[in-house]
């Protein structure tokens, strides 16, 4: 175990390599959505076929958090992460000649594991500082976290459509090396903090979330505000395409820029959480969400009702995502890849359930539907904060 005294200092220079590292290899799970059309052209895909792509990426990811983000806490995670950045461009290689839409699965699901090189990241970067140093250290790696999967739709985009959809992935690939050498020559070594082999390390995985009261509450907390997020996103482009705005697919994707908000909220909510405190933070922005999804709703088809609303949501989203960060990396220093990838799984967990229901929500009931259920979410969400100690 590192002591404050072990520890090695984290500098500038590589806190904004691990947070450029982030953005660059998170946006690989987004890619491929604006070019779904030039694949499906190549291949003659159906809907359903075409669907399978984003959805096998996310799968990946997934099956990493579950189990590859224990492995950080067993082994250097200077290893781990130069393993998964060969991963990465191997990935990216396959997906560039990939023959048929099998071996395009194949590749994307593997794009979505290796992308876990996120999820070794953000613990690395916090065991590097002290306690007061976590907030703000989170809060820019967030920001690098949300800039990636805010250019990643239209860096691919603009690629796919001048030069064809397969150097997207070469550029994913170029970009993955030249991280992965950097990441090398850079990062410190670290001793690894457990000694389990890796099915006592799994089990041991799920004992600490039975085991820790607190990282139920936040990840219950954390679960249910990104499923309101996601209700939200998974219809703004129906919605907007419909009378009064009726916007087309184009005009719909600039809402994405006004998540610049949600970077300027991480990098903010880093310095309020050691003023206020994650649980006092969290509640504040969880009322601003709210807030955020009451103006859509009470100025529905008013343009600037949207807009205001969308950015007091995805502030106030990226905050609490900060402030509970926080809470989590301070429950066992020990197990922190354990109890990242434990939170993250529950974190996006509720994301695809907050797709789903915002979906049927607005099938049966259009923006009001999708309102009512976001706030439903955040009012759960607010609920699960209070029983938090901290």
């Amino acid at each position: 175990m590192h002591t404050p005294s072990q520890r090695q200092p984290l500098n500038q220079f590589l806190l904004l390599l691990m947070a450029t590292t982030i953005a660059a290899t998170a946006a690989n799970l987004y890619y491929s959505q604006p070019i779904l059309p030039l694949i499906a052209q190549e291949f003659y895909l159906t809907d359903s076929q075409l669907g399978s792509i984003p959805a096998l990426t996310q799968l990946g990811y997934a099956f990493a958090l579950l189990f590859i983000s224990p492995l950080g806490d067993a082994i250097p995670r200077r290893r781990l992460i130069s393993v998964l950045s060969c991963l990465l461009v191997m990935s990216c290689a396959l997906a560039v000649v990939a023959p048929s839409l099998t071996f395009l699965l194949i590749a994307v699901f593997l794009i979505g594991v290796s992308a876990n090189i996120t999820q070794q990241l953000i613990p690395f970067a916090a065991s590097l500082v002290s306690q007061e140093n976590k907030a703000t250290t989170l809060g820019t790696l967030m920001m690098g976290l949300t800039l990636g999967i805010l250019l990643s739709r239209t860096l691919s985009g603009f690629v796919g459509e001048h030069y064809g959809w397969r150097s997207v992935f070469i550029m994913s690939a170029v970009l993955a090396a030249i991280f992965g050498i950097l990441l090398q020559l850079f990062l410190p070594n670290n001793k690894p903090q457990s000694r389990l082999r890796y099915w006592p390390l799994l089990k041991s995985t799920l004992n600490l979330f039975t085991q820790h009261k607190s990282l139920q509450t936040f990840t219950l907390s954390g679960a249910c505000w990104f499923a309101a997020f996601n209700a939200l996103w998974a219809t703004l482009a129906i919605y907007v395409s419909q009378a009064p705005f009726n916007y087309n697919a184009q005009q719909a994707g600039l809402f994405g820029v006004i998540a610049l908000a949600g970077v300027i909220g991480a990098k903010a909510s880093g310095k309020w959480v050691n003023k206020l405190g994650a649980k006092t933070l969290i509640l504040i922005v969880l009322g601003l969400a709210a807030t955020g999804f009451s103006i859509t709703g009470l100025f529905s088809g008013n343009l600037l009702a949207l807009i205001i609303g969308i950015i007091f949501i995805d502030f106030a989203i990226f905050s609490a995502q900060v402030a509970n960060q926080v809470r989590v990396f301070s429950i066992d220093a020990n197990a922190q890849s354990r109890i990242n990838g434990i939170y993250m799984l529950g974190y996006y967990t509720g994301g695809a359930l907050g797709s789903i229901a915002g979906i049927k929500a607005f099938s049966l009931y259009q923006w009001p539907g999708v309102v009512i259920i976001s706030i439903f979410f955040i009012l759960l969400s607010t609920t699960f904060n209070s029983f938090a100690k901290k």
